[in-house]
């Protein structure tokens, strides 16, 4: 079965809804899936994109994707590639094409000249985490993401330095 990995066009904006859709039921997230896709599509494919986005195919039927950004090492002084989100049908595991989107970031990284590639994973995942520790990604345990979302985001902005 032929597996490709191409860079995504503003025509596939519907199918990389429904992926970050499917990958949010995976994740037991939907109700955290209230994206607009105008403004997705402007983020992404607009004046200034936010995010980039590859397709992986099977055969010529897309099967996955991997959405990701720059972020910055102030340590290396250099970029890094965070991987926002992946995502492989489930009738596509297996075959490879999860391990050839990492790849492909991979070499990315290193045309780029950045200095690690970074993501996060649900602690409960563990198929995933096995398959990356599998690909010599390593557990920042000593990390803890913290976010500022929702209402607390503009309460934040509005109050006195």
């Amino acid at each position: 079965m032929t597996l490709s990995i191409r860079p995504a066009t503003p025509a596939d904006l519907p199918l990389i809804a429904q992926f970050i859709r499917d990958l949010a039921e995976y994740e037991k997230l939907a109700h955290e899936a209230r994206f607009d896709e105008a403004k997705l599509s402007e983020n992404l494919f607009g004046a200034r994109p936010y995010a980039e986005v590859v397709i992986g195919e099977l055969a010529g039927v897309p099967q996955g994707f991997a959405l990701f950004f720059h972020n910055f090492s102030t340590f290396e002084g250099r970029p890094g590639i965070y991987l926002e989100d992946l995502f492989v049908r489930p009738a596509a595991r297996g075959s490879g094409l999860g391990k050839a989107l990492l790849t492909h970031l991979a070499k990315l990284c290193v045309a780029r000249d950045c200095a690690r590639l970074e993501w996060s994973v649900l602690d409960w995942n563990e198929p995933s985490i096995g398959f990356y520790k599998s690909l010599g990604a390593r557990m920042m345990d000593e990390w803890t993401v913290m976010r500022v979302d929702g209402d607390a985001l503009p309460a934040l902005a509005s109050s006195a330095s």
